[in-house]
């Protein structure tokens, strides 16, 4: 055995010439020489996901070179087994690594190992469930994507991108899997962390030199999901560990959510070759919420928070008046809903607009009905004046009618003081008209891009 042990010693060496020092002391160090038959050659690692990932990268060159050590090897076989002081240098190595103090410590006690069953993924949150996922026309498909993941046991695309803004449900869907997939499977090994969280355990892995044991306990889940991947833009050691991560659980048919504030095409100073995995599934973007999705999320908002009688204007109002993310839209409920509780005062308008003043104050434009007719005259290619004039062709009369609709919506102007400003009409014809296009809106949907599109650009000129 003896004589075995040195072309064992020769042959890591060449292996380790071969793939470099890197990926031999991650992957290929802990082997362990088991046994030498009469074609085979038997060698051990501690965990499984070792064997499988060295078996099916490794084992056919391993045999190779042991082939010149002893003529007649055909085949390597890597089996489970933890190793023994006998073992020699694979053992110490493998001992070294899991033991040794981090690069200028100056303490000559061993560094505790983590246990390899520690939590290494961060804490859902119990609201982030599909239950409570308010689903519109801007995230409809981002949704249906995630719910796919979720309920099958077959990858149907991997890994899944989901891509927006901040605060548009990107994290609210990958924790709906998660509960989704351990509610259906507890068996299931799902992994939930964000990827600066990654980056932390990957660094403090390679500080204590404990990188096998961070390999194993990342890559032996089967659902992995990762939250802002584009804060590992630059990082190139990270993202490096995460191509390999990818790399080997989709090669274990293992599924991989990842969501980032941008598309891959779009990160800069991403690895080209983890870009194009990235992009390699299926992805699918999460757009800025509509105002009736922002309307429905109120509501929804409202019932969790016991104050599902708020007048309806007021969340009317929050709906129109924030309009950049859902985060800020339910910070701004909770605080109208604490303020009502604690002094006992009705929710209304006013006291809305009062609690709110310093977040809305930011936010304000003043937007005027001259503005806004000269949007909508803009929109629809007729002459601002003809707002005001008597014609009736209906390529007027519609945008006449948008644009007082808008008047009521965006402005605090009555419904008299419009009607003046559309060539001294009564309040009644405001009024119809403003019926008359949410009527119109409830049946046309061009005419509702149209509005939103409206009331974006004129709450926001530079857009």
């Amino acid at each position: 055995m003896r004589e075995m042990r040195d072309a064992w010693a020769r042959v890591r060496e060449r292996l380790r010439a071969e793939v470099g020092e890197a990926t031999f002391a991650s992957w290929l160090a802990p082997l362990i020489l088991v046994d030498v038959d009469d074609d085979q050659v038997t060698l051990g690692v501690a965990t499984r996901f070792l064997r499988d990932w060295i078996t099916s990268r490794y084992a056919h060159r391993i045999a190779a070179l042991w082939a010149l050590e002893r003529e007649g090897i055909r085949s390597a076989s890597i089996v489970i087994r933890a190793p023994r002081p006998e073992d020699g240098e694979s053992a110490a190595a493998t001992a070294d690594a899991a033991t040794a103090p981090p690069p200028g410590d100056g303490r000559p006690a061993a560094r505790a190992r983590e246990p390899a069953s520690a939590e290494l993924g961060s804490p859902l949150n119990g609201r982030f469930t599909f239950r409570d996922f308010v689903v519109g026309e801007s995230n409809e498909f981002a949704h249906a994507l995630a719910q796919q993941v979720a309920g099958v046991d077959r990858l149907p695309f991997n890994p899944l991108y989901l891509y927006g803004g901040v605060g548009l449900g990107k994290t609210h869907l990958l924790h709906a899997i998660a509960w989704c997939i351990r509610g259906r499977e507890p068996a299931r090994r799902v992994l939930y962390l964000s990827a600066e969280k990654f980056m932390l355990h990957f660094v403090q892995a390679v500080r204590h030199k404990d990188t096998v044991a961070f390999k194993e306990r990342i890559r032996s889940v089967d659902v992995l999901l990762i939250d802002d991947i584009q804060f590992i833009c630059d990082k190139g050691r990270t993202q490096e560990e995460f191509l390999h991560t990818l790399d080997a659980l989709i090669d274990h048919r293992c599924q991989v959510v990842v969501s980032s504030d941008r598309s891959p095409a779009h990160l800069e100073g991403m690895d080209e070759r983890l870009r194009s995995r990235l992009a390699g599934g299926l992805a699918a973007d999460v757009r800025p919420t509509s105002y009736d999705l922002r309307l429905g999320i109120l509501r929804a908002k409202a019932g969790l928070l016991g104050i599902a009688d708020a007048p309806l204007e007021v969340l009317e109002f929050l709906a129109r008046k924030i309009t950049s993310n859902v985060r800020e839209l339910e910070m701004a409920l909770n605080r109208v809903a604490a303020h009502a509780a604690l002094l006992g005062d009705a929710i209304t308008l006013p006291t809305t607009q009062a609690v709110l003043r310093d977040v809305l104050g930011a936010k304000e434009r003043p937007i005027t009905i001259e503005d806004i007719q000269r949007r909508v005259a803009q929109h629809y290619d007729i002459k601002v004046a003809e707002m005001s004039s008597s014609r009736r062709a209906q390529a007027v009369v519609r945008p006449r009618h948008v644009a007082m609709y808008l008047a009521k919506q965006l402005t605090t102007r009555s419904l008299p003081e419009i009607g003046r400003r559309f060539g001294k009409r009564d309040h009644t014809t405001v009024m119809y008209a403003i019926g008359r296009i949410e009527k119109l809106r409830a049946e046309d949907p061009g005419l509702d891009k149209d509005l939103e599109d409206l009331r974006r650009s004129l709450e926001d000129p530079g857009r």
